[in-house]
């Protein structure tokens, strides 16, 4: 029995693969639990529809990631906050401020999207990682790196 799978299943297959599978089990447990759909030609028709649109999402995704990074590239950024003596920053600062200084510059980026690795609770230079691009199956991430400093304020 040829069927569509609609999740990933451990030892069988990931989504929208056509597997073989034993009827009963087909039957009995994955058409039920919404897992799989029977392989008719008109589902493989849908699924190949699908899948054509989905590329074209994807690519286009992509392409506005790319255009974004090569914005991203080699961007500096200078962050005033309120520190002590010691150099030590009142507070931190994070991803929300990175966001704000980049839409300051033209750059609007997510802050959710931003990762800063190493905690900014002292005065210095400091890297933050733009994700760009999420996708399970063609891409882990494409990442924008852009360089911060923190500066004193009095």
């Amino acid at each position: 029995m040829e069927i569509i799978l609609k999740e990933d299943i451990v030892n069988l297959g990931y989504k929208n693969d056509i597997v073989t599978v034993k009827s009963g089990y087909g039957r009995n447990y994955l058409i039920p639990t919404g897992k799989a759909v029977i392989a008719s030609p008109a589902a493989k028709k849908m699924l190949a529809e699908e899948l054509k649109q989905r590329a074209h999402k994807l690519e286009k995704i992509k392409k506005d990631a790319e255009e974004l990074a090569a914005k991203l590239e080699g961007v500096s950024l200078k962050i005033a906050t309120k520190v002590s003596s010691t150099g030590t920053i009142f507070g931190s600062v994070g991803n929300i401020q990175i966001a704000e200084a980049l839409s300051k510059l033209g750059h609007e980026v997510d802050r959710k999207i931003i990762v800063v690795k190493d905690a900014v609770k002292e005065v210095g230079s400091y890297k933050a990682i733009v994700k760009l691009l999420f996708s399970r199956i063609l891409f882990s991430l494409c990442n924008a790196m852009s360089r911060f400093g923190v500066a004193l304020v009095a």
